[in-house]
């Protein structure tokens, strides 16, 4: 199995997701851009993902998995009883699935490219900040009373959102109007799977 990732962005979440199943993964930077490069050997990473973005998740019989909610839900139905997902078909898989898409419709879309493009301008900025505030506190009030987002377990919903909403620290956003977000944040920091994720990206 082949991780195309770049460090900073989404492509945190299903490396997180890998590192709690244990699996074996080699690693492959991407440097993305309007030429997107595969760092060890400068060729186009766009024989790989056709638009040029990461993740991209190579199965070990050399097909692609693109899309991080998907890549997400299928690493943990790899390992079923690691407990990243609840099993598909129970109403629980549902929650997991609502929160997905909430991260991925509602944050991530919110943060990227609207606060990683300064050409876009600052009113373009300042609306998706206003976004993001709004979709926050809703994330702020489920954590008041849930350590993670399906309840007692981490699942791997959580490594989407402390992977989105970890944005906030190289965009020195203060997140004091929502502190069981930022006690969450730290929380997921401290997982072995996530230092062990951070740790690898930056040396790769």
């Amino acid at each position: 199995m082949k991780l195309y990732f770049t460090p900073g962005t989404c492509s945190l979440a299903p490396h997180i997701a890998i590192r709690e199943l244990g699996l074996d993964v080699q690693l492959r930077r991407v440097r993305i851009g309007p030429e997107p490069v595969l760092v060890a050997d400068g060729s186009d990473f766009r024989r790989i993902n056709p638009l040029g973005y990461v993740p991209v998740l190579e199965l070990d019989d050399g097909s692609l998995l693109t899309e991080g909610v998907a890549m997400l839900q299928y690493l943990s139905d790899l390992a079923p009883e690691a407990g990243l997902a609840p099993p598909a078909g129970s109403r629980e898989r549902t929650t997991l699935q609502q929160w997905l898409t909430f991260i991925s419709s509602e944050l991530h879309k919110s943060f990227s490219p609207w606060l990683f493009h300064p050409e876009y301008g600052e009113q373009a900025a300042q609306v998706a900040r206003q976004r993001i505030d709004s979709r926050f506190t809703h994330v702020e009030r489920h954590l008041q009373t849930h350590p993670y987002l399906l309840g007692e377990t981490f699942s791997v919903a959580d490594a989407y959102l402390f992977t989105v909403a970890d944005w906030t620290r190289p965009l020195k956003m203060p997140l004091a109007a929502w502190p069981a977000l930022a006690a969450y944040l730290e929380r997921v920091r401290g997982r072995d799977s996530v230092a062990q994720a951070l740790r690898l990206e930056k040396a790769a």
